[in-house]
């Protein structure tokens, strides 16, 4: 890989290159699928190739290859060059990148079981599991509908680029998704899709203990058709759970917090921003809202230590105590900014081009027990987890339709909520958090962005937040 990466190198720095990057990476998935009770599908995908982008006179440009020879790697390196010296006369505001520490490491996510080792018959057996833990008698309710995906993937990549750099990265990953379809006469249809992973091995698997966790599930989609009240009108209090805080901070405070976005790159592609370059030190929240992205958490679906332009990965604190704190960066944004880049490049394959992305999304855990934020909560409601969710071009309105949820009356949780809404802005739902708990909880999900689309691991998460004065639409829908 090294004679390769520096093939590419070398072949862009005679040809004039200002700068180059050359990063080979593998990609080798496996998926099991089961649908409604009978084996779908059992693929292995394998991606393995080199990417390589290339600064000539203001202008970048990447090219990739799959084909992994001396002279296919001279080439695709010529081809990012020429790219970028034709289109170099075009280019208003020429690139330039931040200057970054030259690193030279190896690093590896381990594995305790790896999944490979783990035959396929296994693997559809626990599929088997989850689907008999399903069956009307035991949740009580029908399911028409069962979407069972267990996944597991390695990813290597080896970076180089012309400042010296050399990094070699390893992590393996594993998650579980499933999407069910709950159904009770007369009262109409529920849907619950849920995402769990981490890097690692089989070992997480056993952790979450498949099949009690998709049955769970799929009882309280029973009890919410079956039991489920309209939730109350006019302004209330509310305790958010941890899923719907992970998504709030992914879709309101992660987003929009990418400089690309912020900066109009993105605009075509993923969308913009609410925010403007000198909103670092805006208020948007209360003193309790801390927001962080931090790829450096130990078994995070989202994990990595390096970045895919060679910047060490750390935690990157977005909102501090309500205020704008931070931007996500890659070397292009920090340089027009005037800060260092904080290590948030990332490319899900050899094709890609790296750009800015999120990682593991959270808001930092607080100093209530969960009881103490229903305490004093004459009316209120508890929404612990979510069933859909939409968020405008610029992630400033939002709504979130909640599944599991719950009244409160008196600081005691009472009948199931059906279908309540949630519809605000950014500012009115940080601004509106008085307590947050000291719980700590994540959920996997896939953050789409890019085009071509990237999708890439990330977590999630957060602890139950207390948010007051708001107002819920919403009700039974059959």
């Amino acid at each position: 890989m090294e004679d390769l990466a520096n093939a590419a190198i070398r072949k862009a720095l005679d040809l004039g290159a200002d700068y180059v990057e050359a990063r080979i990476q593998t990609d080798v998935e496996n998926t099991y699928t089961m649908k409604n009770g009978v084996p779908d599908s059992f693929q292995i995908a394998r991606m393995f190739g080199i990417g390589v982008r290339v600064l000539v006179d203001g202008a970048l440009s990447f090219a990739s290859t799959d084909r992994l020879t001396i002279q296919e790697a001279k080439q695709t390196a010529e081809n990012a060059y020429n790219m970028a010296k034709s289109s170099s006369h075009l280019v208003k505001n020429p690139v330039k990148l931040s200057a970054e520490k030259t690193i030279v490491k190896e690093w590896e996510t381990k594995a305790t079981n790896p999944p490979e080792n783990v035959s396929p018959e296994e693997k559809f057996d626990l599929l088997a599991d989850i689907e008999r833990a399903l069956s009307p008698n035991e949740v009580r309710v029908e399911l028409p509908s069962r979407y069972l995906t267990l996944s597991h993937d390695m990813q290597e990549k080896f970076y180089s680029n012309s400042e010296g750099t050399r990094i070699r990265g390893k992590v393996p990953r594993i998650s579980l998704w499933f999407f069910l379809t709950g159904s009770k006469p007369s009262k109409g249809t529920l849907q619950r899709w849920m995402h769990v992973g981490e890097s690692g091995g089989w070992e997480a698997v056993k952790e979450w203990d498949p099949p009690r966790l998709v049955s769970d599930e799929a009882k309280v989609l029973g009890r919410v058709l079956e039991e489920g009240v309209a939730p109350p009108k006019g302004e209330i209090d509310l305790v958010l759970g941890s899923e719907v805080v992970g998504i709030i901070c992914h879709e309101s405070c992660g987003h929009p917090q990418e400089a690309d976005r912020i900066l109009g790159r993105e605009a075509a592609q993923a969308g913009e921003s609410y925010l403007q370059p000198n909103n670092i030190g805006m208020r948007i929240g209360s003193d309790h809202v801390t927001v962080v992205d931090d790829p450096t958490l130990p078994k995070s679906f989202g994990h990595y230590l390096y970045d895919d332009e060679g910047v060490q990965a750390r935690e990157r604190v977005l909102i501090d105590k309500g205020v704008v704190a931070s931007f996500l960066q890659n070397r292009e944004t920090a340089a027009e900014l005037g800060v260092a880049s904080n290590g948030a490049a990332r490319a899900v394959a050899y094709s890609r081009e790296p750009m800015i992305r999120m990682a593991n999304t959270y808001m930092k855990p607080g100093d209530f027990n969960s009881d103490e934020l229903f305490e004093g909560m004459k009316s209120g409601v508890y929404i612990k987890t979510f069933m859909e969710w939409n968020i405008d071009d610029k992630r400033f309105n939002q709504r979130y339709v909640g599944l599991e949820a719950y009244l409160i009356q008196d600081g005691e949780m009472g009948k199931p909520v059906r279908n309540p809404t949630l519809e605000l802005t950014t500012p009115t739902l940080y601004g509106s958090v008085d307590a947050v708990s000291k719980n700590l909880d994540f959920q996997a999900a896939t953050c789409g962005k890019g085009d071509p689309q990237q999708g890439a691991p990330v977590w999630t998460g957060g602890p139950e937040i207390r948010v007051r004065h708001l107002r819920l639409g919403g009700g039974p829908q059959t």
